[in-house]
C-alpha cells in the first residue's frame, strides 16, 4: 500500500473520530436512557441478547424456504431496510458494495458486480442471479442483472437484500453461478397510507416518489409506487485517450445525464400475490465506446423492462407447503451510436447505427415442502421458460443483423434438508437442466452444518453451477465486420467448496469467517480469431481462486451499530498464470452507525478499501480508500424522515477498470457528491 493511500486512509479514520466526539455528548445521554431501560429488560426477565441477537435472522432464498441463516447451506449477509436509509444507499449496486467479498465497477453505462475476485469487465452480471421476491429478472438476450440505476425497483421498497454466496444452480438453474441476490420488497403493511417523497443532489439531481399502500380488515393488501429520476450528471468530464483538438481536448461537456421512470404494483389476497413492475432508463454515454464518435451527438443506450407475476402460496399445516408461479417478462435495449465515416477528414461524416434487443418470456413454476418423519425437509419442483421472443438487430444505412430466435428450457429439481445426531443438518440437492440450445447439464449441492448451541454455527459448503451461453454471445455480429457469431458454444462451469465459521459473542457481537476455493471451466470470452480478425465468444479459459473472508459485527441497545470485514482473494487464470483483470487481492470495508439523539438522529459512516486492479490493457489501476457519511433523522414530526448524504467524502480520485470495447482502460468516477432526502407519510 503507498504512502499517499496511507495518509487518506489516516485522514478517513481521522474523520470518524471527529464524528464520534462530536456524537459523545449525545451518546452519554443515549447510554443513560439504555441503562434506564436495561433496569426495565431486568424486571421483565428480557435480557439484553434476547432484544439484539437471539432473534437469529432468516432467509428465504437459500432453500427457497424460510430457515435460520445459521441451518441455511451458504453464507448469508442480509442488509435490512433501517440500514439502507442510515446508509443512505441509493442503488442495489451500493447495497452489495458494502458487503464482504462485493465490488463494483462502472463504466458511465452499466454498473457491473464483482464477487470473490472474478468481476469481467463489460459483462453485464450474467454470472449472478438476480431475484425480486423470488422473480428472476436476469433477461433471456444478454442474461444481465442490472444493479445500478438502472434496477427495477426504487431502493426506498426494499425491505432487505437477501445475499446467498456460492452456487446455486441446484435451486436455480443458470446464472447463479457465484451468488443468488433475493430482493424482498415491502408490503402494504408496511405503510397504511400514502408517503411522499423529495430527494435532490450533486448534478441537478432530483428524485421524486409516490407511494400508497394498505391492509384491509378482509385480507386485501396493496402497494403502489411510482419514482421519477432525473439527473444531469458529471458536466465536465475529461478522457485522455481523446485529448486533441479535434475532439474538444478530449472533455466531454453535459454528456452524462440519465433519466428513469420505476413503477411498482403489488396485490395480496390470501395465498395469492400479483406482483407487477416497470422499469425504463435512458442514458448519454460520455465514452466514445464501441469506437463512436467522442462529441455531439453524443451516443445514448435505453433499457426498459416490464413484468408481471402471478403467486399462489398456501401452508396445509406445519409440515406442508406448495408454491406454484406463473410470469409474463418483456425486455428491451436500444442504442443510438454515432460514427464518424469521414475516416477524421473534416468535416466529419456522422451516421447513427442503431443496435436493439428484445426479450419476451414466460415462466412457470411449480414446488412441493414437505417434513417427512419429523428429520427431512424434502422440497421438489420444477419450472419451464418459454422464450418467445430473443430478437437481436443491428442497422444504419445497411442491415447487417437481424436475428430472431425463440427457445425453451426446463427443469426438475430436488433437496432434501436431513437433521440428526440433534446439532447436525446435511442439506443435499440436485437439479436437472435441459435447454434447446447446448443441451443438458446436472448440479448438485451438498452442506454438512453443525450447530453445537444456538450460537455457533460450521458449514462445510460444496456445490457446482453453471451458466448458459446467453443469445448475444451465441448469436450476435456488428456492422462493422467485428464480431462474429458462435452458435457451438458450452455453458460455463464451477466447483466451489467452502468452510463458514458463524458465531455469537457475548450480548454483542457476532463474528463470520469462511475460507473459499474454487476452478471455473470453459469460461466464456471475446477472443481475436487469427484466420479472419474478427471477435467471437469461445469456451477459452479456466480460473482458479482461493479466499479468506472474516467479518465482525456489533450491536448495542443504544442503536450504537456497525460491522467490518475483510477479504482476500487470490484468482488466477490457468492458461498464462496471471491474476485475473479487474480482481482486487484485497478488500476492507467499515460501517458504523452512531445514535446522536435516541432513535430520532444518527450519523452513519462507512469506509471502503480496493486495492489495486489490472485492467484489460496490462496497466493498473490504483488502490482505493472511500469514505461516506449520512446524517439521517427520523420520527422528530411523526411520519417525518430527512436524509443528509455526502459521497465520497475526501473528494479521492479514482478509476474503475473497464471493457476492452471502450478506449479507456480505466474511467474515472465521481469526486465528492451529496444527496438530500426528505420522506413525509401522512
Amino acid at each position: 500500500m503507498g504512502t499517499g493511500l496511507w495518509r487518506r486512509v489516516l485522514r478517513t479514520i481521522v474523520v470518524q473520530w471527529i464524528a464520534v466526539g462530536v456524537c459523545a455528548p449525545a451518546m452519554a445521554q443515549v447510554e443513560w436512557d439504555a441503562a434506564t431501560t436495561d433496569v426495565a429488560t431486568a424486571e421483565s426477565g428480557v435480557t439484553e441478547e434476547e432484544l439484539l441477537f437471539a432473534d437469529i435472522p432468516s432467509v428465504y432464498g437459500a432453500s427457497k424456504y424460510e430457515q435460520k441463516v445459521t441451518e441455511a447451506p451458504s453464507s448469508i449477509t442480509i442488509i435490512t431496510a433501517d440500514e439502507i436509509a442510515k446508509y443512505g444507499y441509493r442503488t442495489l449496486a451500493e447495497i452489495l458494495r458494502s458487503v464482504r467479498g462485493f465490488y463494483t465497477t462502472d463504466d458511465r453505462a452499466y454498473t457491473y458486480l464483482g464477487v470473490r475476485g472474478f468481476g469481467r469487465p463489460g459483462d453485464y452480471n450474467t454470472r449472478v442471479l438476480l431475484l425480486i421476491d423470488g422473480h428472476r429478472t436476469n433477461d433471456n438476450v444478454y442474461d444481465s442483472a442490472f444493479v445500478g440505476l438502472e434496477f427495477f425497483v426504487d431502493v426506498d421498497l426494499i425491505d432487505r437484500v437477501e445475499i446467498i454466496r456460492g452456487p446455486s444452480s441446484s435451486l436455480y438453474g443458470t446464472s447463479a453461478f457465484f451468488a443468488v441476490i433475493n430482493v424482498i420488497t415491502k408490503k402494504g403493511r408496511d405503510y397504511q397510507t400514502v408517503e411522499v417523497a423529495g430527494g435532490t443532489g450533486s448534478h441537478d439531481t432530483y428524485i421524486p416518489r409516490i407511494t400508497y399502500g394498505d391492509r384491509l380488515d378482509n385480507g386485501l393488501e396493496y402497494l403502489f409506487s411510482a419514482t421519477y429520476f432525473t439527473s444531469d450528471g458529471n458536466h465536465r468530464l475529461f478522457f485522455r485517450e481523446f485529448d486533441d483538438p479535434a475532439t474538444n481536448d478530449g472533455i466531454a461537456e453535459d454528456a452524462d445525464d440519465e433519466e428513469t421512470v420505476k413503477l411498482f404494483g403489488e396485490v395480496m389476497w390470501h395465498d395469492f400475490t400479483l406482483q407487477m413492475v416497470y422499469s425504463d432508463r435512458d442514458k448519454t454515454v460520455p465514452t466514445g465506446s464501441y469506437g463512436t464518435y467522442f462529441g455531439e451527438p453524443w451516443t445514448t443506450i435505453s433499457d426498459a423492462t416490464w413484468y408481471v407475476d402471478l403467486k399462489y402460496e398456501h401452508s396445509f399445516d406445519a409440515k406442508t407447503s406448495v408454491l406454484a408461479r406463473l410470469s409474463y417478462d418483456d425486455y428491451w435495449y436500444s442504442g443510438d451510436y454515432t460514427y464518424d465515416w469521414a475516416e477524421a477528414e473534416d468535416p466529419p461524416d456522422l451516421v447513427v447505427n442503431k443496435d436493439s434487443g428484445r426479450g419476451e418470456w414466460w415462466r412457470a413454476e411449480v414446488q412441493a415442502s414437505r417434513v417427512l418423519f419429523d428429520a427431512h425437509r424434502v422440497i421438489v419442483g420444477g419450472d419451464f421458460r418459454g422464450n418467445t421472443r430473443q430478437e437481436q438487430k443491428n442497422l444504419d444505412q445497411e442491415v447487417y443483423l437481424d436475428d430472431r430466435r425463440a427457445s425453451d428450457n426446463w427443469a426438475v429439481f430436488l433437496q432434501d434438508e436431513f437433521s440428526f445426531w440433534e446439532h447436525f443438518i446435511l442439506n443435499a440437492g440436485i437439479r436437472y437442466d435441459h435447454y434447446d440450445t447446448f443441451g443438458v447439464t446436472t448440479n448438485p449441492r451438498l452442506a454438512l452444518i453443525y450447530n453445537p448451541d444456538a450460537k455457533t454455527s460450521l458449514k462445510l459448503l460444496y456445490g457446482t453451477a453453471f451458466r448458459g451461453p446467453n443469445a448475444y454471445e451465441f448469436y450476435y455480429t456488428d456492422g462493422f465486420a467485428t464480431i462474429k457469431p458462435n452458435p457451438d458454444l458450452d455453458p460455463e462451469t464451477i466447483e466451489t467448496a467452502e468452510a463458514v465459521v458463524e458465531r455469537y459473542l457475548g450480548d454483542h457481537l457476532r463474528v463470520v469467517a469462511s475460507v473459499f476455493h474454487y476452478k471455473i471451466e470453459d469460461l466464456i470470452d471475446l477472443q481475436l480469431d487469427p484466420e479472419d480478425e474478427l471477435l467471437v465468444f469461445r469456451n477459452l479459459d479456466e480460473v482458479t481462486a482461493n479466499g479468506v473472508e472474516l467479518e465482525l459485527e456489533g450491536k448495542w441497545h443504544n442503536g450504537l451499530e456497525g460491522r467490518v470485514s475483510y477479504t482476500y482473494q487470490d484468482t488466477e487464470n490457468d492458461s498464462t498464470g496471471t491474476r485475473l483483470t479487474n480482481s482486487p487481492q484485497h478488500l476492507a470495508k467499515l460501517n458504523v452507525i452512531i445514535p446522536v439523539v435516541h432513535e430520532r438522529l444518527f450519523a452513519d459512516m462507512e469506509v471502503q478499501y480496493t486495492s489495486e486492479r489490472t485492467t484489460t490493457q496490462g496497466t493498473r489501476a490504483g488502490d482505493i480508500a472511500v469514505a461516506n457519511l449520512t446524517l439521517f433523522s427520523r420520527e422528530w414530526i411523526d411520519g417525518l424522515q430527512i436524509a443528509a448524504s455526502v459521497y465520497n467524502l475526501l473528494d479521492e480520485e479514482y478509476f474503475d477498470p473497464v471493457s476492452d470495447e471502450l478506449a479507456q482502460d480505466a474511467i474515472e468516477q465521481d469526486g465528492r457528491t451529496f444527496r438530500f432526502k426528505v420522506a413525509y407519510a401522512f
